[in-house]
């Protein structure tokens, strides 16, 4: 093999050399281009994450404070709306126990309404023999329809007529000027048995305070005809 050939030879060999070293290069700069792209696609997309999140954790934090917001203003307006109703039914309450003042101011009505009281305690008592207390004021009309009392629950209930004894200690007079703090009775009965165990409230403003602790503003009175009246006592 001559030069010329020798020269050749190594021609080829060193075009053959660049040939791989330039596609080596170009795969080499392809591939960083690839990863470089991956890269900051995967850079951006963080980037979008994070701001995303960012913008729902700002959102769900308007949304509580809106929730907040509109519970606090329900809440106000609600109680607005029972100060209201409290105030209303302490108005008409404060109103009915006016009402209820002039209930003994008409004897024969009241007599009637004692009577009516007496009756309907014996029913709840069930005792044959009871203690009754009234106002001091009220003694002599208790005791004038204690019989016709007596025999009406015991047609009632099918049984001999109560013993009834009035108590010597008596309920608190009527509200006055002179003793606006102090304890009062509109009027009405409270009975008892003879040991004490078992006590019925059946006074006007015993009645009127379960009236009004159920919402229910109706005025008690009593009705010119006995055989009408309505006494409910829960």
């Amino acid at each position: 093999m001559n030069d010329a050939d020798v020269s050749k030879q190594i021609q080829q060999m060193v075009r053959f050399i660049r040939q791989e070293a330039e596609e080596k290069a170009n795969e080499i700069s392809v591939s960083a281009e690839e990863e470089f792209n991956i890269e900051k696609l995967q850079l951006v997309e963080a980037e979008k994450k994070k701001i995303k999140q960012e913008y729902e954790r700002k959102e769900k934090q308007v949304q509580v404070r809106k929730k907040i917001e509109y519970s606090m203003q329900l809440n106000a307006s609600r109680i607005k709306v029972l100060q209201a109703q409290d105030d209303l039914v302490n108005s008409m309450k404060e109103s009915a126990s006016k009402e209820l003042l002039q209930v003994s101011h008409d004897q024969n009505s009241y007599r009637r309404l004692l009577k009516d009281l007496i009756v309907q305690s014996l029913l709840r008592l069930k005792e044959p023999s009871v203690l009754l207390r009234c106002r001091k004021d009220d003694i002599q009309l208790v005791n004038s329809v204690l019989n016709k009392a007596k025999e009406e629950y015991a047609q009632k209930s099918n049984v001999h007529p109560p013993e009834i004894v009035v108590d010597d200690v008596n309920l608190p007079p009527a509200p006055s000027h002179h003793n606006e703090h102090g304890p009062f009775c509109s009027g009405g009965v409270v009975l008892a048995s003879r040991d004490g165990k078992i006590v019925f409230e059946n006074t006007l403003d015993a009645r009127l305070e379960v009236v009004f602790r159920k919402k229910l503003p109706e005025p008690i009175c009593a009705s010119s005809d006995p055989a009408t009246s309505s006494f409910t006592y829960e």
